[in-house]
């Protein structure tokens, strides 16, 4: 006979699937059907959004290259016109050039200009966008040209200067000659007075009546004023925008920087390859990747991932009948279209939630059919807990609880026996959670060195991206104060010479001027001028080496691996820290002894190693400040500190960087544990024991070399630094 427990009278439903099965149909469908409409919708909005806004821009930029490009060469023609038809007589130089000035009132060019057969022309410039000059020159070979100012009226006034010109020896005269027709010239870029000049020049060749050749028009404009246009175009937050020549040099682009660099005071053309913008110069080597080279390309436009974002990238050439061929590339990053991407999102939450509604309602009436049989279990094990283990529950129809009854049945049997046992195994337990504490304090430790590790690199990281910024804003001017200063000192040995030559010939100068000679003691002054000069470019020259060494030691761009001279990162490590070596009221100046050997470049990642020299000069610093106050200045005298640096090669392999000081040693207690996290005996504030640390891991694991410390106290301390020359 079976009893009541051991019963199958009916059949159980599952609880797994009363439960699971409703909830997973309705969830998955919903979040399923709305993750892929979004991700469509996403995808199509991005493709939409950077199609209309690359052939919006691509379009305003033809349109400007168009209008702007076209004018050189239509002023050209006209003009060419006039003289064939004899409206222009060339032999009337005087109303030619007031012609070409009415011109330039009208038209934003930087030169109009003619040069004839015979070596003489004229032209009307506008160098700085304001102001106008008359050039007018002959056929002689030297100082035959004459730059006059003129009024308002176009009428030449006061002579400006005499130079030497020739016409035959320019490539806006020479190249229409060879091709036989209106083209544009080589573009040149030079250095003038009123600042950088990048030019193209529109040059077609004149004739008479009688269809001889008589000489070259040429029309110039200045093409930095497309790079102001293109950085005032709307192409959202972050792109970039940048008109090339087929050979890959710059013409203008939307960015800061300027398509020319300065070399000993002159300009020469940048490639975009060597552009200082990174989206410039890694998209032109992505499209010589693809596409081989840049002289074949038309129309393209591709997606490519630079500096961990995505970018859309146009590519579209403009030419003319006359000879410019350029490519436009634009390129625009993925995140200026998020926007749209977020309405998306907001959709899909407004979805899920949707069918959190649905499955919550579904829940409800899941969790009446499994509430009741619960509240019983509920009740009984509260009786339970109370100290009443005589407790029994009913069946019912769900088999899961119903196994759950049974269970809950024999339980109450057993738990007395349970509890016997317990208490048995507490103390076991006991023993168990100790040790678990225990390994989790360790891991806990471990944990905040590894925090304290990350913190400390990116403190270096950062520190090394404000100095090379610094450095690179103090570079600009500090050149600047230093090109004009030799000019300065010229013109101040002319003036003095003059002032020299005027009091030979004038002896005896009137009253008035030899009382404000008195008063002003001009003799002291030309002699303490040109030592005041001399100061300034000493001054200028030690700022720049400073900058220098500022950017060496960052190296900002060289965060991965790179073979560099050690040399040149010790030299910017001690630039950076020779204010705390120069002398004081206390002691006289640190020594520094460079004893560096013939070793060729290192494969390192450069800016750790600068932070490892750091940490160890300023350690050693510290201990030379810390020797010499207690000591007399006259004592210090005696003994100066010193710093000495050696470098060789230990084998074809390895190379050595050994750092000592004289200083008061470290005790071998102490040399025990000077690479352990936190560990430090400065005061509480001076040191968070990490230096140390982090430079024996960077050495050991990120160079795979070693780290070394000998010390004798009262002798002094080395640290050898011994690395590959090439990691493997």
């Amino acid at each position: 006979m079976k009893t009541k427990n051991q019963g199958t009278t009916s059949p159980k439903i599952p609880l797994q699937l009363v439960l699971i099965v409703p909830f997973l149909v309705q969830i998955f469908a919903a979040v399923g059907l709305v993750g892929y409409l979004s991700f469509r919708n996403g995808q199509k909005a991005v493709r939409d959004l950077a199609a209309q806004l690359m052939t919006r821009t691509g379009s305003v930029v033809d349109e400007r290259l168009n209008s702007y490009l076209t004018i050189p060469q239509s002023l050209n023609q006209i003009n060419a016109d006039a003289i064939r038809r004899g409206i222009l007589d060339l032999g009337d130089r005087e109303t030619v050039s007031k012609y070409f000035w009415d011109q330039m009132q009208t038209y934003d060019l930087t030169y109009i200009g003619i040069g004839l057969t015979d070596g003489s022309g004229l032209g009307v410039a506008r160098y700085d966008g304001k102001t106008i000059t008359i050039d007018h020159w002959t056929g002689e070979k030297e100082n035959n040209i004459i730059t006059y100012a003129v009024n308002d009226r176009g009428d030449r006034t006061d002579i400006l200067e005499e130079w030497t010109w020739d016409n035959f020896s320019e490539d806006w005269y020479k190249e229409p000659i060879a091709a036989g027709k209106p083209i544009w010239a080589k573009t040149i870029a030079t250095n003038l007075a009123t600042g950088p000049y990048v030019v193209a020049s529109a040059s077609r060749p004149i004739y008479d009546t009688q269809n001889q050749l008589l000489g070259m028009l040429a029309a110039d404009i200045h093409l930095l004023k497309l790079g102001d246009f293109l950085n005032n175009l709307e192409i959202g937050r972050s792109g970039d925008i940048f008109i090339l020549e087929r050979d890959g040099a710059i013409i203008a682009n939307s960015g800061k920087e300027p398509p020319f660099v300065l070399v000993n005071q002159e300009i020469k053309r940048i490639n975009a390859l060597e552009s200082t913008n990174p989206i410039v110069q890694q998209i032109t080597r992505e499209i010589q990747q693809r596409f081989g080279s840049l002289k074949d390309i038309t129309t393209e436009n591709f997606t490519v991932n630079l500096q961990g974002e995505r970018y859309f990238v146009d590519i579209d050439s403009w030419q003319d009948k006359y000879g410019l061929d350029w490519l436009v590339v634009l390129a625009i990053p993925e995140r200026e279209f998020m926007a749209q991407i977020q309405d998306n999102t907001r959709t899909t939450i407004f979805l899920c939630l949707g069918a959190l509604g649905i499955a919550s309602i579904i829940g409800i009436f899941t969790s009446r059919l499994i509430v009741q049989p619960i509240l019983q279990l509920n009740q009984a094990s509260q009786k339970m807990a109370s100290g009443n283990l005589k407790q029994t529950v009913p069946e019912n129809g769900i088999r899961e609880l119903n196994y759950l009854s049974h269970s809950f049945n024999q339980m109450a049997g057993k738990l007395q026996e349970s509890f016997t046992t317990l208490a048995n195994n507490q103390e076991k337990l006991e023993e168990r959670v100790r040790e678990r504490t225990a390994k989790l304090q360790t891991t806990l430790d471990e944990l905040q060195r590894t925090q304290s590790q990350v913190i400390q690199s990116e403190k270096m990281s950062a520190l090394g991206q404000l100095v090379a910024g610094v450095a690179h804003e103090i570079n600009n001017p500090v050149n600047f104060i230093h090109g004009n200063l030799v000019h300065a000192e010229e013109y101040t040995h002319n003036l003095l010479d003059f002032l020299a030559l005027y009091a030979k010939h004038y002896p005896d100068p009137v009253s008035e001027i030899q009382a404000e000679a008195e008063e002003i003691d001009l003799d002291f002054l030309q002699e303490d001028l040109l030592k005041m000069l001399a100061s300034m470019k000493v001054g200028t020259d030690r700022i720049r080496q400073i900058v220098l060494s500022l950017r060496n030691f960052s190296r900002t761009d060289e965060a991965g691996l790179k073979a560099v001279n050690i040399h040149e990162g010790l030299d910017s490590t001690l630039m950076i820290l020779q204010h705390r070596c120069k002398a004081s009221p206390e002691r006289p100046e640190i020594q520094i002894v460079k004893d560096y050997g013939n070793i060729p470049e290192v494969e390192c990642y450069p800016s750790q190693l600068n932070q490892v020299f750091m940490n160890i000069f300023a350690n050693a610093i510290d201990a030379l400040d810390e020797v010499n106050g207690k000591r007399t200045y006259q004592e210090n005298q005696e003994n100066p500190s010193c710093i000495t640096i050696r470098t060789s090669s230990l084998d074809d392999r390895t190379c050595q960087i050994a750092i000592a000081d004289n200083g008061p040693g470290i005790p071998e207690e102490i040399q025990q544990r000077i690479f352990e996290p936190f560990f430090t005996t400065k005061a509480i504030g001076k040191g968070t024991g990490m230096g140390m640390s982090i430079s024996y891991q960077i050495i050991t694991e990120k160079h795979q070399g070693k780290l070394k410390c000998f010390s004798t106290p009262g002798k002094g301390t080395e640290f050898a630094i011994e690395i590959p020359l090439k990691i493997s």
